[in-house]
């Protein structure tokens, strides 16, 4: 059945609005998302094909699965990963943080505060700003230390990561960048 053939108080968006997200089947859930057919598929029939990929592919549903979905156009096939990838941030649990700020870089870098060598530390996060993984890259002498750009993003792209944060720590004490700082800041960028 057509979902324009069933009484409107039946229809997903309509369901969900007087009975909240709980009493939606996973079939309606989708249909919501996706809103409406045409003139190839109605949204019924699109959204059982997409519920079939995701029950075998998972979340590693790509933009070219869904593509293979008559009726399915780009702008939906944009909302539904969106979606996917929306849940996937912000409601599975992690216990990798979420670095928001110059401050939370910070507290995850305070066990290099007191070396006595310098530690130069590459953070790769996800596209949610969540880390994936902090390493060390290299650690030097009292004064320095030596990087080179292939050391720090090797790993980083090894973990398909959105951004990095890098930093070091300066034994001395010191707060001022030195000139082999600022050389290793511009091969980097």
């Amino acid at each position: 059945m057509k979902v324009l053939d069933k009484p409107k108080i039946d229809r997903p968006r309509e369901k969900l609005a007087r009975y909240g997200t709980a009493r939606l089947s996973d079939l309606e859930l989708l249909m919501a998302i996706i809103g409406s057919g045409n003139a190839r598929a109605d949204v019924g029939k699109i959204a059982r094909e997409v519920l079939k990929i995701l029950r075998q592919k998972g979340g590693d549903v790509s933009y070219d699965d869904l593509r293979s979905v008559v009726g399915l156009g780009e702008a939906k096939i944009s909302v539904i990963l969106a979606s996917l990838e929306l849940a996937r941030r912000c409601l599975l649990d992690s216990d990798q943080p979420i670095i928001y700020s110059p401050e939370k870089a910070v507290e995850l870098l305070a066990d290099i505060r007191d070396k006595k060598q310098e530690y130069f530390v590459c953070l790769t996060l996800d596209g949610a700003n969540r880390l994936i993984v902090k390493r060390v890259v290299t650690i030097g002498t009292l004064t320095a230390s030596l990087v080179h750009p292939r050391e720090v993003f090797a790993d980083a792209i090894a973990d398909r990561a959105a951004s990095i944060i890098v930093a070091h720590n300066h034994p001395s004490g010191s707060l001022e960048a030195s000139q082999a700082d600022r050389e290793v800041t511009h091969r980097l960028r």
